[in-house]
């Protein structure tokens, strides 16, 4: 398989002192051919002159510029001869074709995908790609049009990757929204697989949206919702339940207080109702007796 020859052509300032140079030859030849009036014109000395200009006019077309972080691929009646890289002024045959290719990284801005996730919620997504092209012969030749390559297989990695991961997890597996730096690894590994035809290189992938449908999106918020008040619960009663234990205990301990089975099951029930209520406990005197 062909790849990126790169090359040295001609400084384009040397080129351009010896055109001229044959300019000046020109203008010289044909002077001389011609000083002597229209009875002694040297018509050798004028054609030769004619020839030579043609043919210095002909070669002016072989000069060309590569900026900074720029290449230019010479193909020669179609055929491939090199990729020019050194920035400057530069002269080649001018029978050369020289096609621009830029080398600078670039920023794909995706635009917002609507797929489904591993378990089929329809979620949208959408990421950044920063990429540029390290090799112009597969740029130029191994596709069609290496931007709109990008661009396609770009979209086509982010749907396979948003339908490779649930959007959320209730366990510790990956998912879109969790683990967002395993999936844009993700990403950007099968992106580079795929654009490595096209002599791209991928600098970073990352997701720059991630939601769910509008579809589904209320119906999701409640059931996250749900599940943050059942966590919170869950604590608050494991903490509850610890207080109340260690309170007793203490109680036990210390002789603070002697309470039946059934006395303690109220007491224990009261301290749950304060330490678990959402709103403050309203205290109640007592004018009677522990017991009354």
């Amino acid at each position: 398989m062909k790849h990126e020859k790169e090359i040295r052509v001609a400084p384009g300032l040397l080129m351009f002192i010896v055109h001229a140079a044959v300019f000046v030859l020109c203008g010289w030849l044909f002077w001389e051919a011609i000083r002597g009036g229209e009875d002694s014109v040297d018509g050798w000395k004028l054609t030769y002159s004619m020839v030579v200009l043609t043919a210095a006019s002909i070669m002016f077309g072989g000069y060309f510029v590569v900026e900074p972080n720029g290449s230019k691929v010479l193909l020669l009646f179609g055929n491939y001869k090199g990729t020019v890289k050194a920035s400057g002024w530069h002269y080649t045959n001018p029978f050369m074709t020289k096609r621009s290719v830029s080398l600078r990284a670039r920023t794909l801005n995706g635009e917002k995908l609507k797929v489904n996730d591993l378990v089929g919620n329809p979620i949208e997504i959408a990421a950044i790609i920063v990429w540029q092209v390290v090799d112009t012969y597969d740029a130029s030749f191994e596709v069609d049009n290496y931007e709109e390559y990008v661009a396609m297989q770009s979209e086509t990695a982010v749907r396979h990757s948003a339908g490779s991961y649930p959007y959320d997890a209730e366990d510790d597996s990956l998912s879109l929204r969790r683990n967002t730096e395993e999936v844009s690894e993700h990403l950007q590994a099968e992106l580079q697989e795929r654009l490595k035809l096209a002599g791209v290189r991928i600098i970073e992938a990352r997701l720059s949206h991630l939601a769910y449908a509008p579809e589904i999106a209320s119906a999701m918020l409640r059931r996250q919702q749900a599940a943050a008040v059942i966590s919170a619960r869950t604590r608050i009663v494991d903490g509850a339940v610890g207080m109340v234990e260690m309170a007793l205990q203490r109680m036990e301990n210390e002789g603070v207080i002697k309470l039946d089975e059934e006395r303690k099951a109220a007491m224990i029930s009261n301290l749950m109702v304060v330490l678990c209520s959402e709103h403050a406990a309203q205290p109640v005197l007592n004018t009677g007796t522990l017991y009354g």
